[in-house]
This record gives structure tokens, C-alpha cells and sequence, in this order.
């Protein structure tokens, strides 16, 4: 093999072992668990009622009931902020419970500026916190 030609093979195998730890360190920095309001988006204007859609990465969702690990419920709190690990995800006209396994719903709003929090608890209703939560900003028009 000319020198040409092994340097240009060694510098493939650099790039190529570049982008393999590139890649590596992309995925390290991604959650493997998460929650997700799909719909509607940070910082969308919405009609009432709204759809709205939650998302779950890395856990089973299922209904309340049984505690299951890596499992559990959505819930939605209303202008307030994500409920600490293990506590209760109290059940008030702003924290909503969809304890039935539900991953969308359509929700009733007057006009205003809201944040919504979407967390995930597991099937006593135990918050998994702040790493299992998202918050967004909506307006209802």
C-alpha cells in the first residue's frame, strides 16, 4: 500500500471513529425517560376547547391502581409547576387525573395565559418529578 493511500485510508477511519463518538455523546445527552406535551406546542394560541396530546419516552403507561415499576399516568397541573418525586399529585380543579391510561384529552379553558405541566406519576398517583414533567405556555383566546 503507497503512503497515499494509507493516509487517506487512516483519515476515513478517524472520521469514521469521529462520528461514531459524536453520535454516542448525542445519545448520552438525551433522557432515557421523559414526559412530552405533543400537542399544543410551547407557546401556542388555542381556542377553547383544545386538544391536547401527552407524550411518554422510556415508561409504559397504564392506568392507576397498581404500582408498576417504570409505569404509571399522566396528569396535567394548571398554572402550577412540576409535583416533587414522591409526593402525591393532589387532586384539585388544576391538577387534572387521567387515571384511566389516557394519552389525550380536550380541555376547557376561559381566555387567559396558562402554563401547563404535564407529569407523569406512577399508579398511586406518586409524582416521578421534575424528570418526568414538562412545562409549556399556551394562550386561550
Amino acid at each position: 500500500m503507497t503512503a497515499t493511500r494509507l493516509r487517506n485510508t487512516s483519515l476515513a477511519a478517524l472520521a469514521t471513529l469521529a462520528a461514531l463518538t459524536l453520535a454516542g455523546c448525542a445519545s448520552m445527552s438525551e433522557p432515557a425517560q421523559s414526559v412530552s406535551l405533543i400537542e399544543p406546542v410551547n407557546g401556542a394560541t388555542v381556542s377553547s376547547p383544545f386538544k391536547l396530546r401527552f407524550g411518554v419516552k422510556g415508561m409504559v403507561v397504564a392506568p392507576a391502581g397498581d404500582i408498576v415499576p417504570n409505569s404509571g399516568h399522566h396528569h396535567l397541573v394548571i398554572n402550577g409547576e412540576a409535583v416533587p418525586a414522591g409526593q402525591s399529585v393532589p387532586f384539585t380543579e388544576r391538577s387534572l387525573h387521567f387515571g384511566k391510561g389516557q394519552t389525550e384529552t380536550e380541555i376547557t379553558l376561559p381566555p387567559g395565559s396558562y402554563t401547563l405541566t404535564a407529569q407523569f406519576a406512577n399508579g398511586a398517583h406518586q409524582s416521578y418529578g421534575m424528570p418526568m414533567s414538562q412545562t409549556i405556555r399556551v394562550t386561550v383566546k
